[in-house]
């Protein structure tokens, strides 16, 4: 099994840059490997024996972009580009990976017949976290003593350890994600014991949950569950705050600031959607 803790991070000034930094590098490669994707699908669309009214490619097709074609170029890349000599190869990598499988999504529908939506360029920002395959291994480029990580591009960073790693639990990857309110690490925890399971003649008693649209939940005895309309109560107050964005110069150090604070009252909406179904389905 599988299962995610999420801890506060304290980097500092100068850790939280180069964050943002490895952030945009990472973008701008995301959107580099889209586009030769789609350039790509786009010289292989044309049919042979016709060309389109609009446009047709002309030209050399290159090999098929796919995940290891583009993956053998990351030497290329810090060739050209020196900074992503500071991005471990495995960042840039899992960048790749994650641009693979929504490419796959795209293209190949799943066992419901239906295909997700085509990937999309990231504009200035979007791009918001970024993995580290391994922690505390022998090979790992980054390691967590139990109250901060450890890289060597990075240094150490203080992480705020709200709640222990349960004991049993190995860290596979660790991911960095720049939220609205600061920086958090995500650990990903196997845990490979098996729960007994209980005897069906020692479960005396049980209890029925419907799950609805107009309540959230009813039980078999009743009882019912309304939904909270977390939203809803919100709707107004983030009105306000969006009128005000758009009085605000796109680009300037005011607008960013309005748009932290919808980013913050959007985040709060979620943290009280996600301690609800905790509260109810835990």
């Amino acid at each position: 099994m599988i299962i995610t803790h999420c801890y506060k991070i304290k980097p500092t000034p100068e850790q939280s840059v180069k964050i943002d930094y490895w952030l945009e590098l990472l973008r701008r490669h995301w959107n580099y490997a889209l586009g030769q994707r789609l350039d790509w699908l786009n010289r292989t669309r044309c049919q042979i024996d016709r060309c389109s009214l609009i446009s047709c490619p002309i030209g050399e097709i290159s090999s098929r972009p796919d995940y290891y074609f583009q993956q053998s170029a990351l030497k290329q890349t810090k060739q050209l580009f020196p900074d992503y000599k500071e991005i471990y190869s495995e960042v840039q990598q899992i960048n790749l990976q994650r641009l693979d499988k929504a490419w796959k999504r795209w293209l190949t529908p799943g066992k419901t017949g239906k295909r997700g939506g085509r990937p999309r360029f990231k504009k200035s920002g979007k791009l918001r976290s970024f993995c580290f395959s391994r922690v505390n291994h022998s090979k790992a480029v980054m390691k967590f003593d139990g109250k901060q990580i450890i890289t060597t591009r990075f240094g150490a960073i203080p992480v705020i350890v709200h709640r222990p790693i349960p004991d049993g639990l190995t860290i596979k990857t660790a991911t960095i994600t720049k939220n609205a309110d600061g920086y958090y690490i995500s650990f990903s925890l196997e845990d490979k014991s098996i729960p007994s399971l209980i005897p069906t003649e020692n479960i005396k008693t049980a209890v029925g949950i419907d799950v609805g649209l107009k309540e959230f939940l009813t039980t078999n005895t009743g009882e019912t569950v309304s939904v909270p309309k977390f939203y809803r109560k919100s709707q107004s107050n983030l009105a306000r705050k969006q009128k005000k964005v758009s009085r605000k110069e796109i680009g300037s150090n005011n607008w960013r600031v309005a748009q932290n604070k919808i980013a913050r009252l959007h985040q709060h909406i979620a943290r009280q959607r996600e301690d609800f179904h905790v509260h109810y389905c835990s």
